[in-house]
């Protein structure tokens, strides 16, 4: 397992550094933002594997030819006082490295999921005393507020998408519809799980930059595929003025703060806050939107998509095959 151990360190360092920073500046993301998404999110997981895969493969290289091997040898030490004299001192820092490292990628992921439940769930008490249903259909919300506001409310059966009154009357019916079909696309998708994952991705590491940038494609991603949603029953035109309305009112309004998303549309009650990052700048997310309506460029062909979803695939079969299969390097 020696060599298998350095292959994945060398693994994780490509995809905490280079690969991410490449990835946030190139341009296609936006032609095919499907495809970006299952990208990033094959690199975040392919980089936390190899990063603990190597620490531990290390630590494991004395007492055992493969993974499994290893891990029963550590258990009869552990479990059944087997002599540790095989493990000199840089394998048990690695092991316990490994082990610390997995424990608090862990924690600070239920930890963020705690934190933004809560949030919502004082959310959603505000809901029930300043919100009214809208004429709009179930599981749609109105609240008293001049500036144009619009977000959803995950929750699974409790989901809700909220309005102003500010907004109903800004926008024309068309409009209004296209940034209905936005947010409910948001809910249909479980967009918020991706931004709960990469949020506390971001929290867990927050010394690693590329967390940040991963955190900021991410939510850029999500609303390009909402509005792709949106395309597909009204113009462009609708949906580039419904944009700009909506954001007209994120960026302007001060009052009614706490029934305001304070990034994205898609409002996790305060997710950032929860989980002690700051958000992307709503102005850039609302201009990268606004320019990709306007100078539409043609998605990827089919046979780039699918070598990029096939190396999406390579990235998450490498660390694992260089972690459980016998016989591989070392």
């Amino acid at each position: 397992m020696f060599w298998a151990s350095y292959l994945l360190a060398v693994l994780a360092i490509v995809l905490a550094w280079p690969v991410p920073i490449l990835l946030s500046r190139a341009k296609w993301p936006a032609r095919s933002p499907f495809t970006a998404m299952i990208l990033w999110q094959a690199i975040a997981l392919a980089g936390g594997l190899s990063m603990i895969g190597a620490m531990l493969v290390y630590g494991l290289e004395p007492i055992g030819d493969n993974l499994i091997a290893g891990l029963r040898a550590l258990a009869g030490m552990v479990l059944f006082n087997a002599p540790t004299t095989a493990l000199g001192f840089w394998h048990i820092f690695a092991l316990s490295a490994a082990a610390l490292l997995t424990a608090h990628l862990v924690f600070t992921l239920l930890l963020t999921y705690y934190k933004i439940e809560r949030q919502r769930r004082r959310h959603r008490e505000l809901l029930a005393l300043l919100a009214s249903p809208s004429g709009e259909g179930t599981g749609t919300l109105v609240i008293s507020h001049d500036s144009p506001v619009a977000y959803c409310l995950p929750g699974g059966a409790r989901s809700v998408t909220v309005l102003s009154d500010g907004l109903m009357a800004a926008l024309e019916p068309a409009e209004l519809r296209a940034v209905l079909i936005h947010e409910n696309a948001h809910l249909n998708q479980r967009h918020h799980l991706l931004l709960w994952a990469f949020a506390a991705w971001r929290q867990a590491l927050p010394w690693l930059p590329t967390t940040r940038l991963a955190q900021e494609s991410v939510n850029s991603l999500i609303e390009m595929l909402a509005d792709d949603v949106a395309l597909k029953t009204e113009s462009k035109a609708t949906l580039i003025k419904a944009i700009a309305i909506v954001a007209s009112g994120s960026a302007g309004s001060t009052g009614g703060a706490e029934l305001r998303p304070s990034a994205s549309s898609l409002a996790l009650s305060g997710l950032e806050a929860a989980a002690g990052t700051p958000g992307p700048d709503p102005a850039r997310t609302t201009a990268t939107r606004v320019s990709r309506l306007l100078s539409p460029q043609p998605e990827l062909p089919a046979p780039v998509r699918n070598m990029v979803m096939a190396g999406s695939v390579l990235l998450l079969a490498l660390p694992t095959a260089l972690l459980v299969v016998p016989g591989l390097p070392g």
